[in-house]
């Protein structure tokens, strides 16, 4: 269609060299690169959610990366508004590129997204409470007093999930269903988008992941953590969950040594890197697929 605005849609594991391709595609377009990675929103922790580095941000126009807060809580309906609100004001002849590796940001502009209202931080946090040394079939449990039509959905009862679910129940008198059955229009459902997922090989990856906290530790990624530490946040905060955060913290208190807390975060990453692979593959199964740094395969 003539006139139609055009994105591109570069989604991948982390490490997998999506930054850089995404600069490569803006230098190239003269577009504008919107993150979207759950993690890299948020200041202080720059070098620990690997956000491109201040030269690469100068060099091509980047937006929301570390403009939230780490004391808030971001949600996905919260990157959303952000996103339409960045729309808005980018030319409708300039190449808007997303880049990142959250899933349901992807889902949000491409297939929709069901605006859960915002739950407050004390709701939350008594919910977590209550749950503390559940264990699965009790976390189950709960959630089918609860909200016994979200229980049935889920295959799986981890905290976070069950957590949101009975939250929304208390907070709101629905059910989680009543707001997921409310599905918003996909931010790009008039654009034309060319999507890819960057899809390295294992092996690789877990040597790019290595070798990133190795590097994480000597350019800046400890003294994240006693920024953070010296705030006294909120330890449900989003952003303390960031990996990296909790191993380098211990090594700090002493608990573990410094090759431990880099062999602790490699593993995380590792795991979390499947854990997107997964939804990847299940929810982009028509996504072209490319090598690392976005090499054809």
């Amino acid at each position: 269609m003539s006139g139609q605005r055009r994105a591109v849609l570069i989604a991948g594991p982390t490490a997998s060299g999506k930054s850089m391709l995404a600069l490569k595609r803006a230098s190239a377009s003269g577009g504008v690169i919107i993150n979207a990675d759950s993690m890299q929103v948020y200041d202080t922790l720059r070098v620990i959610t690997a956000r491109p580095s201040p030269q690469d941000m100068v060099s091509a126009e980047h937006c929301l990366y570390g403009t939230v807060s780490v004391r808030e809580r971001f949600s996905t309906g919260a990157w959303v508004r952000a996103v339409a609100s960045l729309l808005d004001q980018v030319a409708p002849d300039r190449e808007v590129i997303f880049v990142g590796g959250t899933g349901l940001y992807f889902e949000a502009l491409t297939n929709g997204f069901a605006d859960v209202p915002e739950i407050s931080p004390a709701e939350i946090a008594r919910v977590e409470f209550e749950m503390d040394g559940m264990d699965e079939a009790g976390r189950m449990a709960l959630l089918q007093r609860e909200d016994p039509e979200t229980a049935s959905r889920l295959k799986v009862a981890d905290p976070q999930r069950v957590t949101r679910a009975i939250a929304v129940k208390r907070a709101t008198g629905k059910p989680l269903s009543h707001f997921q059955q409310q599905v918003q229009p996909a931010l790009l459902q008039n654009w034309a988008t060319e999507r890819m997922v960057l899809w390295p090989d294992r092996d690789m990856l877990r040597s790019r992941i290595a070798k990133r906290f190795e590097t994480m530790f000597s350019d800046g990624a400890v003294e994240e953590v006693e920024a953070l530490q010296r705030m006294n946040l909120d330890p449900s905060l989003p952003a303390l969950k960031a990996i990296g955060v909790r191993e380098i913290a211990d090594w700090l208190d002493g608990v573990i040594s410094r090759e431990e807390a880099i062999a602790l975060s490699v593993t995380a990453t590792h795991q979390y890197a499947k854990r997107q692979r997964t939804w990847f593959r299940n929810r982009m199964a028509g996504w072209p697929r490319l090598g690392l740094g976005g090499a054809p395969i």
